[in-house]
C-alpha cells in the first residue's frame, strides 16, 4: 500500500493506492490540477473566471462543465436545500478568505444577506455555461467529492488494484484493500475531535461528513460557520451539529449531508431515507440518530460489540 498526506483544497488530503507507488504522484498533480480549476480564492480560476462574467457564455473545461451541472441538478433533487449560490451570502457572512487566513474575530458587522437566487437561470450547453445577473457559484464542498470520485477513478483505470482518497473527510474507496476485505473510514466524533463514532466498512463507495462545529468564526460576539441557509441567507441554525452520510459516490454524500444538516433533524432523516442512503444525523445535544442502513456498513461503535480502534489522528 503506498500512502501519500498533503494539504489540497483548503484541508489534508490522504491518499492510499494498491499498486505501482508512482500513481500517488499523479493522483496528487491531479488534485492540484482540479484545485487550480475550482478554487473560490484564485483569480485565474475556472470557477472565478465564470463568476466574473456574468450573462456571458463562458467555455470550461470537461471536469468543471461536469462539477457545475452536477451541481445544479444536487440543488434540483434537494429541493434547493443544497444551493452552490450562496457564495455572496458566505462572503457577507465573513468567509472572504481561506480559512487558514481568515481572522477568527471578524472587527465589523455586514447588513443581512437575502436569500441564495438559485440555479433556475443557469445554462449548461455541453462545457458552456452561463450565469445570470447576481449569481455566482461557490464549489467548495461538491467540488471536494466530485475531485475525490474522479481521482479514485483515474487512479483504477491506470492500473491501481484499489484507491482510496480522503478530501477533507469527503472519501471515496474503490477496488481491494491489501490484505483485508473492506476499506474502513473513520467517522469522527465532531464535538470531541481524537475520538470517533463510528467505523465504517466499504467494499466500494463513499463518506462525507458535514458539520458546522468546524469552519467557525466570531463577529462582535456572533459565532458564525460556513454552512448557508439558502432560504436565509444566514448560518444555518437548525438542530442538528453534523451529519455523516454513506453512498455510492463522495460528491452526493456530500450533498445530502449538507442538505440533511440544513433541513434538520425530521426532515434530514427523511430526505436521506428518501434518497435510500445511510445515514448518521448527530443533533445538539451529541444525540446520534440513524438513518437508512447505517448498520450495515458499521464495523464498530461505541454501543457495539468489537475492539475499539485507536484514537483517530
Amino acid at each position: 500500500m503506498a500512502e501519500a498526506q498533503f494539504p489540497v483544497m483548503g484541508s489534508t488530503g490522504h491518499l492510499l493506492v494498491a499498486g505501482d507507488p508512482e500513481l500517488l504522484a499523479r493522483a496528487r498533480s491531479r488534485l492540484e490540477e482540479l484545485e487550480g480549476l475550482w478554487s473560490r480564492f484564485r483569480a485565474d480560476s475556472e470557477l472565478c473566471l465564470l463568476n466574473a462574467s456574468p450573462g456571458r457564455w463562458v467555455h470550461l473545461s470537461a471536469p468543471t462543465a461536469e462539477l457545475v451541472s452536477r451541481a445544479v441538478r444536487a440543488w434540483e433533487v434537494t429541493g434547493g436545500l443544497f444551493d452552490p449560490t450562496v457564495l455572496p451570502a458566505l462572503e457577507q457572512a465573513g468567509y472572504t478568505h481561506t480559512f487558514e487566513a481568515l481572522p477568527r474575530d471578524l472587527p465589523t458587522g455586514a447588513p443581512p444577506s437575502p436569500a441564495a437566487p438559485g440555479c433556475a437561470g443557469i445554462e449548461i450547453r455541453g462545457e458552456r455555461v452561463r450565469l445570470p445577473a447576481g449569481v455566482r457559484l461557490d464549489l467548495g464542498g461538491i467540488g471536494k467529492g466530485y475531485a475525490a470520485d474522479l481521482v479514485a477513478g483515474e487512479l483504477m483505470a491506470a492500473g491501481a488494484a484499489g484507491a482510496c482518497v480522503n478530501l477533507g473527510g469527503d472519501v471515496r474507496a474503490t477496488g481491494s484493500p491489501p490484505g483485508a476485505d473492506w476499506w474502513v473510514v473513520a467517522v469522527e466524533d465532531e464535538a470531541r475531535p481524537g475520538t470517533d463514532l463510528a467505523w465504517m466498512a466499504l467494499t466500494e463507495g463513499a463518506v462525507a461528513t458535514s458539520t458546522r462545529l468546524r469552519r467557525r468564526w466570531q463577529r462582535q460576539g456572533r459565532e458564525l460557520h460556513h454552512l448557508i441557509d439558502p432560504s436565509s441567507g444566514a448560518p444555518a441554525t437548525s438542530d442538528v451539529a453534523s451529519v455523516t452520510v454513506v453512498a455510492g459516490e463522495a460528491h452526493w454524500a456530500e450533498v445530502l449531508a449538507k442538505a440533511a444538516l440544513i433541513a434538520g433533524l425530521p426532515a434530514g432523516a427523511a430526505l436521506l431515507e428518501a434518497h435510500g442512503v445511510a445515514g448518521l444525523l448527530v443533533t445538539d445535544d451529541g444525540t446520534a440518530h440513524r438513518a437508512g442502513p447505517w448498520e450495515r456498513f458499521v464495523s464498530w461503535s461505541p454501543n457495539c460489540p468489537g475492539t475499539s480502534p485507536a484514537p483517530a489522528g
